[in-house]
């Protein structure tokens, strides 16, 4: 890529993400989405850190300080001024968020912030600030929100980050396409019809959202939707690495900060055995969504995972991309952070690296990126197979590409060595400065859909652009050496 469109390119982005920031968090879209979304500022970070690394430090912060008792990081946290821009909004809910979640790459996220600028981060105190946030946060995915398998159920299709895929249409038909509350479709201001979910859709959306807030917000009251998703469980399992990451390089593995005397070497041996202890806590962790992963929503016959419903107990045997995320579980790296928690896993994937998935999973799951329902059938790497009935190249998570799960698996594919398949994954942020830097394209054409001027788009676009990172989890930059003279 030439240097000067690089730098064009960088630019531009950075200029969404300067246009989108309110002074405490990035708006998704100054119109269509003019609140705080969760997984939204989770990626926002990720971009943000290369040229304002307080401000992404700002912008998980700001998400975390509106995190509820019981551990949930909310869906949306709302600007109360604009609740007539975006339905449902803060009067349908009664409180200035949303009682939803989104997927959890909260943790992961904050990893790649602090290591963008360990000395800005550890003067600010960001990973001593966060770290115990993001713990009770897994900690409510693992208790209220655990499901038949051990894996967190998610309650409304909204909390999947995939609103209409395929997958969630066979547990969505059992819900009555009726509401009480009027709905409003402020987002077709903001893209066409044939690109944004349709009224019988909505309608048994606000019909679950209802529900779940009649009941309180209360997990263990039936709404009629509980599935669990690969894509949601796989970013746990890397949150849950990255989290181990912090309890190592926290003092006291996180539950306390070294005294200003330093404490002699006893004192900073007992950290740093707390540190590895709570370390080793949050790789098992990881281990067990992987193995339960594995064990539960493998589909051989597809050659990938998809989701499972919590309701009936039977897997929807649907090909997505979220069932290709779980390709990220396959880097080496995470595999030797884990040690033997992964023993009878396999020892090696096509790239000759470790896994933490089962024997052949990796494999398959390139085999299957590269196939013709994915990458092997067009340019640009679509939401639902190609090869799915319900594939459509225009409308929301039924087709389209959208650059979030572009940049998960370029992360999941660099690691081991599949440039070819990188090189195909980076394709497509080229087409997103010309597009206007649009929600998500159309996988055959480039062409942009939804609205324009996103923020995750940009943020990921400026991530790829400048990171030199070969692996998911990488280690702190070091500082710059002082100037000499």
């Amino acid at each position: 890529m030439h240097k000067d469109f690089m730098e064009d390119t960088a630019d531009a982005a950075a200029r969404v993400l300067d246009s989108n920031w309110t002074g405490r968090h990035t708006v998704p879209a100054t119109g269509l989405y003019p609140h705080q979304w969760s997984w939204d500022s989770a990626f926002v970070a990720i971009g943000t850190r290369h040229r304002a690394p307080a401000r992404a430090r700002a912008e998980l912060v700001t998400l975390l300080d509106a995190q509820w008792p019981d551990g949930r990081v909310p869906q949306i946290v709302y600007d109360v001024e604009r609740d007539d821009d975006y339905a449902p909004g803060a009067g349908f809910w009664g409180a200035p968020t949303s009682g939803l979640v989104q997927p959890p790459v909260h943790a992961w996220a904050a990893w790649l912030v602090h290591c963008a600028d360990p000395v800005g981060s550890a003067q600010e105190g960001f990973l001593a600030r966060v770290y115990p946030r993001l713990v009770r946060w897994h900690g409510y995915l693992y208790g209220p929100r655990a499901g038949g398998v051990g894996l967190p159920v998610t309650k409304h299709p909204w909390e999947t980050g995939t609103d209409n895929s395929p997958l969630w249409d066979a547990a969505l038909a059992r819900v009555p396409p009726e509401a009480r509350t009027p709905i409003r479709r402020p987002d077709l201001r903001h893209a066409g019809t044939g690109e944004r979910p349709g009224s019988r859709d909505y309608r048994r959306y606000y019909r679950l959202a209802e529900a779940y807030r009649d009941a309180g917000c209360a997990d263990d009251v039936p709404i009629g939707f509980a599935m669990v998703c690969p894509l949601f469980s796989t970013l746990l399992a890397v949150s849950e690495v990255a989290l181990a990451r912090m309890a190592e390089a926290l003092p006291d593995g996180g539950g306390g900060l070294l005294s200003p005397d330093g404490g002699g070497d006893a004192r900073a041996g007992a950290h740093e055995a707390a540190g590895a202890q709570a370390a080793r806590a949050h790789e098992a962790a990881a281990a067990r969504v992987v193995a339960a992963l594995d064990e539960h929503l493998w589909d051989e016959d597809l050659g990938l995972y998809v989701a499972l419903d919590d309701t009936t107990g039977r897997t929807v045997r649907r090909a997505t991309v979220n069932g290709l995320v779980p390709l990220l579980l396959a880097d080496g790296q995470a595999r030797a952070r884990t040690g033997a928690a992964t023993s009878g896993r396999t020892a090696g994937t096509a790239a000759g690296v470790g896994s933490l998935l089962a024997a052949g999973r990796a494999e398959r799951l390139l085999a299957t990126l590269a196939g013709p329902g994915f990458l092997g059938g067009g340019p640009y790497l679509p939401s639902t197979s190609r090869d799915d009935p319900a594939f459509d190249p225009a409308l929301y998570w039924r087709g389209p590409a959208w650059f979030n799960m572009s940049w998960l698996l370029l992360r999941a594919v660099v690691p081991l060595g599949r440039d070819d398949l990188a090189a195909r994954l980076r394709e497509h942020f080229a087409v997103a400065p010309p597009e206007g830097f649009p929600e998500y394209t159309d996988p055959d054409t480039g062409a942009g859909r939804g609205t324009r001027q996103f923020s995750w788009t940009a943020a990921l676009t400026l991530d790829v652009l400048l990171t030199d990172e070969t692996v998911a989890l990488p280690n702190p930059t070091p500082p710059s050496p002082p100037p000499l003279g």
